[in-house]
């Protein structure tokens, strides 16, 4: 079959780190994408990543500043990983131009963005995936295989803390303005996104939410050290960031969730939170409890059944006989029934992206369906996006009013910002 002629379009950091994560799907033996073109209006950032994928995959993606030029180098497939803002007009765009398309999450900067991108995708004949990389950890796979076979029995209620931060800044300072997508919609999207995994489709929010603090602190610019930086791409940029500057997005949430099946669930976002950080996602059943390890950390799930010694060792895989990760997963990390791995944070990134790769590819092929499709990445920006609606109005949401878009208090000058 012929090569996928892809290109990466915002070639800042997270554009960096899908190009390793590409690289990583190569080095496993899943070629079917050709890395043709490197696009962005910043030419600096597009050649830094040209020139770094030139030394992985041994030939140089053609270096171009828009969408136009890009139909000139002949593109079969796109990989969007501007700042949120841009997601639905370059998205749009692309699909309208028949280019499958995955898109970083968040799928939209709000959920009207997001719907625009639907229509688009269901306008098109091409594909749209939504590249939300949590769930694709094997040691998620896992647990949502222990839960699918009800090692636990029904799940009753979710705890899901995430606590931390004080008043430095979270990678850049764009992640801390509301109308650039504030950190709570940055980072949420994510645990949306795996608390629906697990537990399926929420129904309702319940938020305060709060912006703790105001003023946030960038420590590249000042010492050349970077504090928040995944994979560690970021540091270039953040060196060039101001030392200090404003916040205008809540840093904080505290939610009641509702789920379709009846559970519960208790959310704690906090990324203003001073003395010691916490983490904890854990789900009680009517048989029992399991406590999940952080995203991508390859640690452990521990599991508590009545009457048992707590089991957190290979022996969960006796629970799941049947479990299997995909062929992609299986080959990036070795193992078709993994429990545990212990690998540095850049491998373990660059493998999870590259698994989104893998699951792009197949649709493409024709051999599956995309896993988090647009009605999923809309999903969770709405999750997200609910906590702040009803921090904003003191009442319960409900998800489908926020899909519909009849809530949108908050939401509102972000979409009279966008044009929207």
């Amino acid at each position: 079959m012929d090569k996928i002629r892809l290109a990466i379009v915002g070639c800042g950091g997270m554009g960096h780190r899908h190009m390793y994560g590409l690289a990583e799907l190569h080095r496993a033996g899943w070629t079917r994408f050709n890395l043709v073109g490197a696009c962005d209006p910043v030419l600096a950032n597009a050649e830094s990543l040209a020139a770094q994928a030139a030394e992985r995959f041994g030939q140089k993606p053609a270096v171009v500043g828009s969408l136009e030029e890009l139909s000139e180098v002949g593109v079969d497939a796109v990989d969007v990983t501007t700042t949120p803002p841009y997601h639905h007009t370059v998205a749009i765009e692309t699909l309208e131009r028949g280019w499958h398309t995955m898109v970083e999450k968040p799928m939209g900067l709000t959920v009207r963005a997001c719907n625009l991108i639907r229509r688009a995708a269901d306008a098109s004949n091409a594909i749209l995936s939504v590249a939300e990389n949590y769930r694709r950890d094997p040691i998620n796979r896992l647990a949502k295989a222990l839960l699918d076979a009800e090692v636990i029995g029904t799940p009753r209620f979710l705890i899901h803390h995430a606590i931390g931060g004080t008043n430095r800044m979270t990678i850049s300072v764009w992640r801390h303005q509301k109308d650039q997508s504030g950190v709570l919609l940055d980072v949420g999207v994510h645990y949306a996104d795996m608390i629906e995994y697990l537990l399926g489709e929420v129904d309702t929010v319940y938020a305060q939410t709060r912006l703790h603090e105001p003023i946030r602190h960038n420590s590249a610019a000042v010492t050349g050290e970077s504090g928040s930086n995944p994979s560690g791409v970021y540091t270039k940029w953040q060196r060039e960031m101001p030392a200090e500057f404003e916040a205008t997005a809540e840093d904080a949430a505290y939610a009641t969730l509702t789920f379709k099946s009846g559970a519960v669930g208790q959310y704690i976002e906090d990324h203003g939170a001073w003395g010691q950080g916490d983490w904890l996602r854990k789900i009680h059943g009517s048989q029992g409890s399991m406590t999940l390890p952080g995203d991508r950390s390859g640690r452990l799930i521990t599991l508590n059944i009545d009457g048992q010694e707590p089991l957190s060792d290979e022996r969960l895989l006796d629970l799941v006989p049947d479990f299997r990760l995909d062929a992609v997963t299986t080959d990036l990390f070795g193992g078709e029934r993994l429990w545990n791995y212990e690998l540095p944070f850049t491998q373990i990134d660059a493998k999870i992206i590259a698994i989104e790769y893998g699951d792009f590819a197949e649709a493409i092929a024709g051999n599956s369906e995309v896993e988090v499709d647009a009605y999923q990445g809309t999903r969770s920006v709405a999750v997200s996006y609910a906590m702040l609606e009803s921090g904003a109005t003191g009442q319960i949401v409900q998800l489908d009013e926020m899909l519909n878009e009849s809530i949108n208090t908050y939401q509102r000058e972000i979409d009279e910002g966008l044009g929207i």
